[in-house]
């Protein structure tokens, strides 16, 4: 095996065990959605409580509420039952309340245990030690098999769908979150497939340029850079999803992106490495591109496709940022695989045909 094939392999190796490793921890946030195209807003609490903030995470499939009260505070379930609690202490679910087990997955598919009784006294069970609390709820929901009817009527502009209200108690008082739900037409993927795969295309290319002459090697290098932005925004997208999901410091955003997202994101760091490997034209640069570019084309290409069909995307921002990040990632991942196997076929044949013109020792 030649030094360079030989630190390929190596280097395909670490790669692979690494993110072979972190594989597990991709399951952080697996009820949050990809994409919807209803858009859930929290307003506020009505009336207002100092101390008390809420907002919608994960692209509007859960509320947050935070109490800095220093007591405690309740949300209701659908029965009137209390339902969570908050406070100084941390936060409690009632294992009696029906909305315990509904709220256990967005699609409020879960069987309700024997336990389950709204009219019991409540059962509290510790969730959390920060007076924090984070649940999906039906009220704010779409949960309908069709789209909305006005939607159906003028499929081209948003429609409201309804103003929610979801119940807590501050002490003896009752206070409501309220908050909107809008259907939003969702965006025509078509342009950005057609952008995608001509990106591809383009980049790929590039690996039909020979290897030894310096139009090759600066096609070589003007690939490595482009995987190294696709990198970025593989890494842009993973951080955009954590902070969707509500992660709200630099503390938190690293455990999220440690504990919940490392597949990801070592895909993108990966990327980026792998762009300034081949930028260096180090060994076996072609072999790096193709398997970086691979990964990050599956891990996070394929794997937040949904942007491109649903208006609402898991990010801080609107969707068609997050769907130019996706063009970005697939153009790069997809295009370094085709350049980097390009080179590699190119390489092996050349190998082959010079074998082939060896004069034989005589015996």
């Amino acid at each position: 095996m030649t030094p360079p094939r030989r630190v390929g392999v190596v280097v395909g190796a670490v790669l692979a065990a690494v993110l072979t490793l972190a594989a597990p921890a991709a399951a952080h946030g697996a009820d949050a959605p990809d994409g919807t195209d209803y858009r859930v807003q929290a307003i506020g609490l009505s009336p207002a409580r100092a101390g008390l903030t809420v907002r919608a995470v994960e692209a509007g499939a859960r509320l947050e509420l935070v109490n800095t009260t220093g007591r405690d505070v309740q949300v209701i379930g659908y029965s009137g039952e209390p339902y969570l609690r908050v406070g100084p202490d941390g936060a409690y679910e009632n294992s009696r309340s029906p909305a315990t087990y509904l709220n256990r997955t967005l699609a409020g598919d879960t069987t309700l245990p024997t336990e389950a009784d709204p009219a019991a006294p409540p059962r509290w069970r510790k969730i959390g030690d920060v007076p924090r609390v984070r649940w999906h709820d039906q009220r704010t929901q779409w949960r309908e098999a069709g789209v909305p009817a006005p939607a159906v009527t003028d499929p081209t502009r948003p429609h409201r769908v309804r103003d929610w209200v979801v119940p807590i108690r501050d002490g003896a008082e009752q206070v409501g979150i309220r908050g909107t739900l809008d259907w939003v037409p969702p965006p025509d993927p078509y342009p950005w497939w057609v952008a995608a795969t001509l990106g591809f295309l383009l980049v790929g290319a590039a690996g039909l340029l020979p290897a030894g002459s310096v139009a090759g090697g600066r096609a070589l290098r003007a690939v490595g850079a482009l995987l190294a932005v696709g990198g970025a925004a593989a890494i842009t997208l993973v951080v955009g999803r954590e902070l969707d999901a509500g992660a709200d410091g630099a503390g938190p955003l690293l455990l999220g992106l440690l504990t919940g997202q490392v597949w990801a994101l070592l895909t993108g760091l990966g990327a980026v490495a792998a762009g300034g490997w081949a930028l260096a034209r180090r060994p076996a640069a072609d072999f790096v591109l193709a398997l970086a570019g691979s990964c990050l084309a599956v891990f996070v290409g394929v794997a937040n496709l949904a942007t491109f069909s649903r208006a609402v995307a898991p990010a801080p921002w609107p969707g068609q940022y997050a769907r130019l990040l996706l063009v970005l990632v697939l153009i790069a991942g997809a295009g370094a695989v085709g350049a980097g196997v390009l080179r590699l076929h190119a390489a092996s044949r050349a190998a082959v045909t010079a074998a082939g013109h060896r004069t034989p020792v005589p015996a």
